[in-house]
């Protein structure tokens, strides 16, 4: 999802980037570790709760029908319910995932555990990593597995990107000016553009609340299926002294019910350039797929997971064929 996402690498590994200037809204878009899953938006890859969610927004209640809904109250109604299954759900999944940027392209098999993620890389470029690549790739596994202050790192990443997923995402109803544009196969169709009312919290919310676009939403369930958004003009820091980003740059992320009430982030788009302090490029070119969800047994710790890659449980569960060096 996110975004991520809204970014983190492909399975939570990938490395911040511009988050000073806004792509935080992708965190997400991002699959996360499973003790605390986040379904955004869930990058929402592309998207905690610091306040407390409302009694309408709990899942349990009915919702009215979204044609007695105005389109602010039908996102509202989307966020709430976003925020709660983030807090609420801690279904582990074992996936395949596609992650390509202009300095990388791989597969990987991912596995969610409540102690974090584990991933093996089934290919590199196009092709399977050789020996020397897999044992590298079966060494970090291992170091994960092994290193109390590596997971305790990568938890404390994972918290500060939530926060910050949570923030945007709360922000989505009064950032934007919002209409519904159509009602059709169970899905709602809305658009929103910058509400020039609105005061930004921080740097990343400004570049957000830049942006222009589109946002589907499940009728039946009320969740996010897809945002789409643009950004209509440049936004500038310390008066384009400090850096800007350049306007066209975009993202999507789209998400999918992979079991029965059960929604993931499956694409993620991020699409943005500029520059920032002494003509540094900054930038964030990324897609992402992942495919091929099942749900994890329950009980599997960091180590079985680590076990379940190396012999190929995970490949065989998923069905994909792979061509690992034994």
């Amino acid at each position: 999802m996110g975004a991520g996402s809204f970014l983190l690498g492909a399975s939570g590994e990938r490395k911040d980037r511009i988050s000073a200037y806004g792509n935080r809204l992708l965190v997400l878009s991002t699959p996360r570790g499973c003790d605390r899953m986040r379904k955004p938006i869930r990058a929402g890859r592309w998207l905690s709760t610091v306040l407390p969610i409302a009694a309408i927004f709990l899942v349990t209640t009915t919702p009215p029908p979204a044609f007695a809904q105005s389109a602010e109250q039908v996102v509202r109604k989307v966020v709430g319910n976003e925020l709660y299954y983030s807090d609420h759900d801690h279904t582990c999944w074992m996936f395949r995932d596609s992650y390509q940027s202009p300095t990388k392209n791989q597969v990987k098999l991912v596995i969610q555990t409540p102690q974090g993620n584990l991933s093996e890389i089934i290919e590199d470029d196009g092709r399977p990593p050789s020996a020397q690549e897999h044992r590298a790739d079966l060494n970090r596994m291992q170091q994960v597995v092994n290193n109390p202050s590596m997971r305790a790192q990568q938890r404390r990443n994972e918290q500060h990107d939530d926060q910050q997923a949570s923030n945007l995402l709360k922000i989505l109803p009064d950032a934007f000016v919002w209409r519904i544009d159509s009602r059709a196969d169970g899905k709602i169709r809305l658009s929103y553009h910058p509400n020039s009312n609105f005061s930004p919290p921080s740097m990343s919310a400004r570049v957000l609340a830049e942006m222009s676009g589109t946002m589907t939403v499940d009728e039946d369930q009320m969740r996010l299926a897809d945002l789409f958004g643009r950004l209509t003009q440049p936004v500038e820091f310390g008066w384009g002294l400090l850096g800007h980003i350049d306007a066209g740059g975009t993202f999507q992320v789209t998400r999918s019910e992979i079991a029965p009430y059960e929604w993931q982030i499956t694409q993620t788009y991020v699409h943005i350039s500029g520059h920032a302090l002494f003509f540094k490029n900054i930038g964030d070119q990324e897609d992402e797929v992942t495919s091929d969800y099942h749900r994890v047994p329950d009980g599997v710790d960091l180590a079985q997971a680590e076990e379940m890659l190396r012999d190929g449980e995970v490949a065989r569960e998923l069905g994909i064929s792979t061509d690992l060096p034994q």
